[in-house]
């Protein structure tokens, strides 16, 4: 059943690439898109039938592994709109690793929350934690790309709060955030100023820093109850990123209200589906990964569509299984073959 909900979901995706880009230089990467699903359904197949605890035992390496690879777009990435995010692989493939690092970190926490036998968290072993995600997250920040760094955060959030996270350590969370938030701002560009101040007034700035949102707002609201058959504002090019950050803008302006409220029932029922499945894990770490993929796609689809319809800033975050790319479709489904994983075990002692 969780196959087949993600499956609707891919397709819809690839229907909504096709549309938007049908007649610009992007036309055809929908055909790339099909080939990304078919590749991301072997690697799901292949990580369900492991056993996910010989995974846990070898995580510290694969979390060695991908510091190594965040080093090396640092290093080696190709620059493009003023960041480094992608390393070019041979064949022409651009391959973003700091997508996969969020499988790991998943994997990581899981391994060493789940290995704690006292209910409430330490404060050493709540910085430990922290650092384990902290780390990388740095490393993806240095890039820049804010964006990706920020899913970061609900993977370490979701696990110290399963791990017995106290009350004084929450809050000192919160404290951490609210000191820091001065800081990140000093060390932020210009353009990413920008769009955290012009998302709540994009008509201040219309051509400039509010040109997403007020164009995705338009694109949203022009679909009316049932959409609009000319998606004047997808195929006359006034929405920016139709394909990737944008994809539920332009899905929206031709299928409507109703469309989007399916999509949104969709992903609330694979998110149910998911819990359900961390609801019977055999054991502490199996609930720790599947409540960590259930983090990441939920945070994914709230900041997308939030930014979407202006209540957050544009951060570049894709919408799962929907959007274009090869990097962010592997990464859901090998995520989901890990939760399949998961799942098959629960009656294994």
């Amino acid at each position: 059943m969780l196959v087949a909900f993600v499956l609707i979901l891919s397709a819809l995706g690839v229907i909504e690439i096709r549309s938007a880009t049908l007649h610009t230089k992007f036309a055809g990467v929908h055909v790339k898109q099909m080939y990304w699903i078919l590749g991301g359904l072997g690697g799901m197949l292949v990580v369900s039938v492991l056993n996910y605890q010989v995974l846990l035992e070898k995580v510290h390496w694969m979390y060695m592994a991908a510091i190594g690879s965040l080093m090396s777009v640092l290093v080696l990435g190709q620059k493009y709109l003023g960041a480094r995010r992608w390393v070019r692989l041979p064949g022409g493939i651009h391959f973003e690793p700091s997508e996969w690092v969020k499988l790991i970190l998943i994997l990581a926490v899981a391994r060493y929350l789940a290995d704690l036998d006292h209910r409430e968290l330490s404060w050493r072993d709540f910085l430990k934690a922290g650092a384990i995600v902290g780390v990388p997250m740095l490393m993806v920040l240095a890039q820049p790309d804010l964006g990706t760094a920020l899913t970061y955060f609900p993977i370490a959030l979701v696990g110290l709060f399963l791990g017995g996270m106290r009350l004084k350590q929450a809050l000192a969370i919160l404290l951490l955030a609210g000191l820091a938030m001065p800081l990140a701002w000093h060390h932020m560009k210009d353009y990413q100023k920008q769009r955290l101040v012009s998302f709540r007034a994009p008509d201040n700035d219309p051509r400039g820093a509010g040109y997403h949102v007020r164009q995705s707002q338009i694109a949203v609201g022009s679909g009316g109850i049932w959409g609009s058959s000319s998606g004047s504002q997808t195929h006359l090019a006034f929405l920016p990123e139709p394909h990737t950050d944008f994809i539920f803008a332009a899905f929206s302006e031709e299928h409507g209200f109703i469309g989007a409220l399916g999509v949104l029932l969709l992903y609330f029922i694979v998110l149910m589906r998911l819990t359900q499945n961390a609801q019977t894990a055999p054991d502490r770490a199996g609930t720790f990964i599947v409540m960590g993929v259930v983090a990441v796609l939920a945070f994914h689809v709230l900041v997308n569509i939030g930014m979407v319809v202006g209540f957050m800033p544009v951060t570049g975050i894709p919408l799962p299984l929907m959007s274009y790319g090869g990097s962010s479709v592997l990464f859901m489904f090998l995520a989901l073959g890990m939760v399949m994983n998961v799942r098959m075990h629960r009656f294994v002692n």
